[in-house]
């Protein structure tokens, strides 16, 4: 993979830091980013017609985070899955309401989605304080950074007034979504720059690979089947491989679960790149980043700092900045799509 396609398409976000007091204070350490907001969406979006929005969605998640921690890196997903197909419309979360019609839930990479249980919950709560006020598609961003927030990772200001979409197609989310096996390099122009997201998006979003667990089916064949070779991936670090065929013993197992950041699985934190630097990562999408030279450099310098024990304030800083921008992708605005009453839904 060339590293001029990373070099010429990577501009640097600057944020300003500023300290979050909150309801979170297990993390000292936490960033605010102030930075203009996609269009149509603003910071307090709902501060006249549901001010304790944002205060409801956070005590919901410290509750439910705190007995199951294990649905943080899920929720987190769910945010990706739903602005990766026709942006951040809440979509994802939409039931099939035709017979055989089916819906982006019943995609092959949607399969494994978890916490759509925890998303009715918190609108649920939100419903019974503001009726029809706040978006299924807000409640995905507002979880998303609160999930991070409490597994130690950094705090944004989530621009707000998203409205939710009416249409959910099986297709377009099989169309839409990086597989596990895409190249960070060539598929870069096909998942990413069409939705506005730059080279250092993608680095930096992949790096929320830190929270959570992956099935075995999702990255078996780059233990038996690289490239159809019947062999192993060589980019993987052989001292590693052993040890993911011992838990993934079936090519075709389901469900077993694998940690994407073996040891630091529930805290996000910069660890990932110290496994993808190590040639340790689950996903070859993730390994492809060490192909190019700005993005190997990125991944070495985030490695260096969690080797160190270091607070990751660049990694921090740039994840807080590619949420904002990723949750700003093709929005519905204004009178756009809908408030949906029952997220799973349509009204």
């Amino acid at each position: 993979m060339p590293s001029m396609g990373f070099r010429l398409l990577f501009g640097f976000v600057i944020p300003l830091f500023l300290q979050f007091s909150s309801s979170a204070q297990s993390n000292p350490l936490q960033l605010g980013l102030q930075q203009p907001s996609p269009s149509g969406l603003r910071v307090g979006f709902y501060q006249y017609t549901c001010p304790n929005a944002e205060a409801i969605v956070r005590d919901e998640m410290t509750k439910i985070i705190s007995q199951v921690p294990s649905l943080a890196g899920p929720l987190l997903r769910l945010h990706f899955h739903d602005c990766f197909v026709n942006g951040c419309d809440g979509s994802v979360l939409l039931n099939s309401s035709i017979p055989g019609v089916p819906t982006e839930k019943e995609a092959i990479p949607n399969l494994t989605l978890r916490g759509f249980g925890t998303i009715d919950r918190v609108k649920a709560k939100l419903e019974r304080a503001c009726p029809g006020v706040v978006s299924c598609a807000d409640i995905l961003a507002l979880v998303a950074r609160d999930v991070v927030v409490l597994t130690k990772g950094p705090h944004w200001d989530v621009p707000t007034g998203r409205r939710d979409g009416r249409i959910s197609v099986k297709q377009d989310a099989l169309n839409n979504l990086p597989a596990p096996f895409f190249d960070a390099g060539r598929n870069l122009f096909q998942f990413f720059i069409p939705k506005g997201l730059d080279a250092k998006d993608q680095i930096v979003l992949l790096g929320g690979h830190t929270l959570g667990t992956s099935h075995c089916s999702s990255f078996a064949d780059r233990l038996y089947n690289f490239s159809g070779t019947m062999t192993a991936d060589p980019s993987l670090d052989k001292r590693y491989l052993p040890r993911l065929k011992s838990k993934c013993s079936n090519p075709g197992d389901t469900t077993t679960l694998v940690e994407m950041d073996p040891g630091s699985f529930r805290t996000f934190d910069a660890s990932y790149y110290r496994h993808v630097a190590r040639g340790r990562s689950l996903f070859f999408s993730d390994q492809t980043l060490m192909n190019d030279a700005f993005a190997r450099a990125y991944v070495q310098r985030q490695a260096a700092v969690a080797d160190a024990g270091a607070y990751p304030a660049e990694f921090f800083a740039d994840f807080a900045a590619s949420m904002v921008k990723m949750g700003g992708v093709q929005v519905l605005t204004g009178a756009q799509g809908e408030v949906r009453r029952h997220c799973a839904l349509v009204n």
